[in-house]
Protein backbone atom coordinates (compact mmCIF):
# COMPACT_ATOMS: atom_id res chain seq x y z
CA UNK A 1 0.00 0.00 0.00
CA UNK A 2 1.20 3.40 -0.98
CA UNK A 3 1.77 6.24 1.59
CA UNK A 4 -0.44 9.28 2.09
CA UNK A 5 1.17 11.63 0.43
CA UNK A 6 2.08 14.99 1.73
CA UNK A 7 0.63 18.01 1.53
CA UNK A 8 2.02 20.37 -0.90
CA UNK A 9 1.28 23.80 -2.03
CA UNK A 10 -1.71 24.44 -4.50
CA UNK A 11 -3.00 27.71 -5.79
CA UNK A 12 -6.18 25.56 -6.77
CA UNK A 13 -6.85 24.54 -2.79
CA UNK A 14 -6.63 26.35 0.33
CA UNK A 15 -6.11 23.66 3.09
CA UNK A 16 -7.68 24.33 6.35
CA UNK A 17 -5.89 23.37 9.98
CA UNK A 18 -8.21 21.36 12.25
CA UNK A 19 -8.78 24.48 14.40
CA UNK A 20 -10.25 26.14 11.86
CA UNK A 21 -12.21 23.26 10.16
CA UNK A 22 -14.06 23.06 14.31
CA UNK A 23 -14.47 27.26 13.67
CA UNK A 24 -16.04 26.50 10.54
CA UNK A 25 -18.39 24.08 11.54
CA UNK A 26 -18.90 25.28 15.19
CA UNK A 27 -17.95 22.19 16.64
CA UNK A 28 -14.74 21.52 18.74
CA UNK A 29 -11.46 20.72 17.43
CA UNK A 30 -11.60 17.59 18.89
CA UNK A 31 -14.59 16.31 17.34
CA UNK A 32 -12.85 17.19 14.18
CA UNK A 33 -9.95 15.10 15.28
CA UNK A 34 -12.04 12.30 16.12
CA UNK A 35 -13.99 12.73 12.22
CA UNK A 36 -10.69 12.46 10.87
CA UNK A 37 -9.30 9.43 12.71
CA UNK A 38 -12.67 7.35 11.74
CA UNK A 39 -11.97 8.54 7.94
CA UNK A 40 -15.45 9.75 8.54
CA UNK A 41 -13.84 13.87 7.21
CA UNK A 42 -11.03 13.12 4.77
CA UNK A 43 -7.58 14.46 5.83
CA UNK A 44 -4.07 14.90 4.12
CA UNK A 45 -1.48 14.75 6.24
CA UNK A 46 1.62 17.12 6.30
CA UNK A 47 5.66 15.99 6.42
CA UNK A 48 5.55 17.00 10.47
CA UNK A 49 1.83 14.91 11.02
CA UNK A 50 -0.10 17.15 10.99
CA UNK A 51 -3.95 17.08 9.33
CA UNK A 52 -5.25 19.28 6.64
CA UNK A 53 -8.21 19.68 5.02
CA UNK A 54 -9.82 20.47 1.82
CA UNK A 55 -12.92 22.98 2.05
CA UNK A 56 -15.31 21.01 -0.62
CA UNK A 57 -15.00 17.97 1.44
CA UNK A 58 -15.86 19.76 4.79
CA UNK A 59 -19.04 21.39 2.46
CA UNK A 60 -19.40 17.77 1.10
CA UNK A 61 -19.19 16.33 4.62
CA UNK A 62 -21.47 18.94 6.51
CA UNK A 63 -24.06 18.71 3.34
CA UNK A 64 -24.14 14.22 4.22
CA UNK A 65 -24.82 15.11 8.13
CA UNK A 66 -27.05 17.94 8.12
CA UNK A 67 -24.54 20.31 9.66
CA UNK A 68 -24.79 24.12 9.27
CA UNK A 69 -21.46 25.68 8.20
CA UNK A 70 -20.55 29.54 10.02
CA UNK A 71 -21.09 32.13 7.57
CA UNK A 72 -18.22 33.86 5.78
CA UNK A 73 -16.78 37.08 7.06
CA UNK A 74 -19.04 38.27 3.53
CA UNK A 75 -22.08 36.83 4.75
CA UNK A 76 -24.38 38.09 7.30
CA UNK A 77 -25.45 35.87 10.21
CA UNK A 78 -28.90 36.05 10.07
CA UNK A 79 -30.59 35.74 13.69
CA UNK A 80 -34.66 34.72 14.17
CA UNK A 81 -35.47 36.30 17.82
CA UNK A 82 -38.91 34.43 19.19
CA UNK A 83 -40.00 35.69 21.80
CA UNK A 84 -43.77 36.90 23.41
CA UNK A 85 -42.04 39.27 25.69
CA UNK A 86 -41.42 42.53 23.65
CA UNK A 87 -39.20 44.49 26.15
CA UNK A 88 -36.78 41.61 26.35
CA UNK A 89 -37.02 41.36 22.48
CA UNK A 90 -35.75 44.87 22.27
CA UNK A 91 -33.36 44.61 24.84
CA UNK A 92 -31.29 41.53 22.49
CA UNK A 93 -32.39 43.41 19.35
CA UNK A 94 -30.22 46.21 20.52
CA UNK A 95 -27.74 44.54 22.38
CA UNK A 96 -26.78 42.13 18.88
CA UNK A 97 -26.16 45.71 17.21
CA UNK A 98 -23.09 46.39 19.43
CA UNK A 99 -21.21 43.42 17.86
CA UNK A 100 -18.37 43.26 15.66
CA UNK A 101 -20.65 41.22 13.37
CA UNK A 102 -22.77 42.21 10.51
CA UNK A 103 -26.13 40.77 11.90
CA UNK A 104 -29.76 40.60 10.33
CA UNK A 105 -32.27 40.26 13.00
CA UNK A 106 -36.25 39.76 12.81
CA UNK A 107 -38.54 39.19 15.63
CA UNK A 108 -41.91 36.80 16.43
CA UNK A 109 -44.27 37.16 19.55
CA UNK A 110 -45.50 33.75 19.13
CA UNK A 111 -44.55 30.23 17.22
CA UNK A 112 -46.89 30.15 14.69
CA UNK A 113 -45.42 33.71 13.18
CA UNK A 114 -41.95 32.10 14.10
CA UNK A 115 -42.79 29.72 11.26
CA UNK A 116 -43.60 32.36 8.79
CA UNK A 117 -40.27 34.22 9.51
CA UNK A 118 -38.23 31.16 8.94
CA UNK A 119 -39.69 30.59 5.74
CA UNK A 120 -38.97 34.21 4.13
CA UNK A 121 -35.94 35.36 6.35
CA UNK A 122 -34.13 31.80 6.16
CA UNK A 123 -32.23 32.28 9.42
CA UNK A 124 -29.18 31.20 10.36
CA UNK A 125 -29.69 30.77 14.16
CA UNK A 126 -32.63 31.24 16.13
CA UNK A 127 -32.88 32.21 19.69
CA UNK A 128 -36.49 30.59 20.80
CA UNK A 129 -37.83 31.19 24.31
CA UNK A 130 -39.38 28.11 26.15
CA UNK A 131 -42.85 29.48 27.09
CA UNK A 132 -45.13 30.88 25.11
CA UNK A 133 -48.91 31.23 24.38
CA UNK A 134 -50.12 28.98 21.52
CA UNK A 135 -47.32 26.88 20.23
CA UNK A 136 -44.33 26.76 22.42
CA UNK A 137 -40.66 27.14 22.01
CA UNK A 138 -40.40 23.38 22.71
CA UNK A 139 -42.74 22.78 19.34
CA UNK A 140 -41.27 25.31 17.61
CA UNK A 141 -37.43 23.11 17.99
CA UNK A 142 -39.65 19.77 17.04
CA UNK A 143 -40.83 21.00 13.75
CA UNK A 144 -38.07 22.83 12.44
CA UNK A 145 -35.64 19.81 13.59
CA UNK A 146 -38.08 17.48 11.67
CA UNK A 147 -37.99 19.65 8.36
CA UNK A 148 -35.01 19.14 6.03
CA UNK A 149 -35.47 21.78 4.56
CA UNK A 150 -34.73 23.54 8.20
CA UNK A 151 -32.95 21.13 10.54
CA UNK A 152 -29.61 22.58 10.37
CA UNK A 153 -30.67 26.11 11.58
CA UNK A 154 -28.84 26.33 15.08
CA UNK A 155 -31.40 26.87 17.49
CA UNK A 156 -30.30 28.38 21.14
CA UNK A 157 -33.13 28.56 23.97
CA UNK A 158 -34.11 31.07 26.27
CA UNK A 159 -35.98 30.47 29.43
CA UNK A 160 -36.86 31.79 33.07
CA UNK A 161 -37.67 28.42 34.24
CA UNK A 162 -34.65 26.80 34.13
CA UNK A 163 -35.11 23.71 35.59
CA UNK A 164 -32.94 20.35 34.98
CA UNK A 165 -36.20 19.09 32.71
CA UNK A 166 -37.24 22.34 30.89
CA UNK A 167 -33.53 22.32 29.77
CA UNK A 168 -33.02 18.42 29.11
CA UNK A 169 -36.25 18.61 27.00
CA UNK A 170 -35.65 21.13 24.40
CA UNK A 171 -32.04 19.89 24.29
CA UNK A 172 -33.84 16.67 23.45
CA UNK A 173 -35.43 18.69 20.69
CA UNK A 174 -33.11 19.42 19.03
CA UNK A 175 -31.36 22.96 20.67
CA UNK A 176 -27.96 23.42 21.35
CA UNK A 177 -27.96 25.14 24.21
CA UNK A 178 -30.39 26.77 26.77
CA UNK A 179 -29.90 29.85 28.56
CA UNK A 180 -31.49 31.19 32.25
CA UNK A 181 -32.90 34.58 31.83
CA UNK A 182 -31.95 37.53 32.17
CA UNK A 183 -28.97 35.76 29.40
CA UNK A 184 -25.58 36.06 30.66
CA UNK A 185 -24.32 38.16 27.77
CA UNK A 186 -21.34 36.93 27.75
CA UNK A 187 -22.41 33.04 27.45
CA UNK A 188 -24.47 34.40 24.25
CA UNK A 189 -21.87 36.06 22.64
CA UNK A 190 -19.62 33.24 23.16
CA UNK A 191 -22.38 31.16 21.73
CA UNK A 192 -23.08 33.31 18.84
CA UNK A 193 -19.37 33.51 18.10
CA UNK A 194 -19.67 37.10 18.13
CA UNK A 195 -17.65 40.10 19.90
CA UNK A 196 -18.80 43.00 21.82
CA UNK A 197 -18.14 46.47 20.75
CA UNK A 198 -19.35 48.29 24.03
CA UNK A 199 -19.37 47.08 27.79
CA UNK A 200 -22.96 46.02 27.93
CA UNK A 201 -24.70 44.38 31.18
CA UNK A 202 -26.24 41.43 31.87
CA UNK A 203 -30.18 41.84 31.77
CA UNK A 204 -32.39 44.37 30.55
Amino acid sequence: MSPKKPVTSSRKRKYMTPNEVAELMMVSPVTIRQWAARGELPALVTPGGHRRFVRQDIEDFARQRGLALMPSDREETRILIVDDDRPFTSYLCELLEMTDTKISLEVAYDGFAAGQKVEVFHPNIILLDLMMPGMDGYEVCRRLKSDPKTKTIRIISMTGYPTTDNIDRILVEGAEACLAKPVNVEKLFSLLGVQKQVQVSNGP
